[in-house]
């Protein structure tokens, strides 16, 4: 089996976008052994990672992490082929971690986080994902792309809400900071920029 995340860490679901979401400086790919009844439980065969920085848009990390993918194929298929063991080291419980999977309610903007922990979440779902959603009059709109901007002295902080429109740009309140909102579309991913 071959999982998109450095195990034990973020078995299951959705691992690289979680990994994302949380910051992590490196992603990375593992071979493992197929087991049951847990999943991605088995015996490691082989790993490769690489280091990130932020900000990265789920776009680039898939295609940072897919030749890895190619690398472990060839090194296990030689192997193979050359009538060698496939050797393997058994995970260790007490680093392990687990991603659970996503659905809609999960691609919601939380506007009371930091501004820079949106912004990570929006880069992170965003194309060949549908992108992190909100409510704008009782509609489900998708925002793709950002801008920190230096936070204002707002007297009554009310995350989510809209700050003021910056040249048909619309800068929101979060929980701490503001960002303003450079690619949004409706869900037919129709641009709604400018306001």
């Amino acid at each position: 089996v071959l999982h998109d995340s450095i195990l034990p860490k973020y078995r299951g679901f959705a691992p690289l976008i979680n990994a994302l979401i949380n910051g992590e400086k490196e992603i990375g790919v593992t071979a493992l052994f197929a087991n049951k009844p847990g999943y991605d439980e088995g015996d490691i065969i082989s790993q490769r990672r690489v280091n990130i920085n932020y900000p990265i848009k789920i776009g680039d990390a898939i295609k940072l992490i897919s030749p890895l993918y190619s690398d472990l194929v060839c090194e296990i298929s030689q192997k193979v082929i050359e009538n060698q063991p496939i050797e393997s080291e058994v995970q260790i419980e007490d680093h392990a971690s687990y991603s659970l999977w996503r659905n809609e309610d999960d691609f919601q903007i939380d506007w009371s986080l930091d501004s820079n922990d949106i912004a990570r979440f929006i880069d992170t779902l965003g194309e060949p994902y549908k992108g992190a959603s909100t409510i704008l009059e009782e509609k489900i709109i998708r925002i793709n792309s950002v801008e920190i901007l230096n936070d204002k002295t707002i007297e009554n902080r009310d995350a989510g809400k809209i700050l003021f429109i910056d040249n048909g740009f619309p800068v929101v309140v979060c929980g701490k900071g503001i960002i303003k909102l450079t690619d949004v579309r409706n869900d037919n991913g129709e641009t709604m920029i400018p306001f």
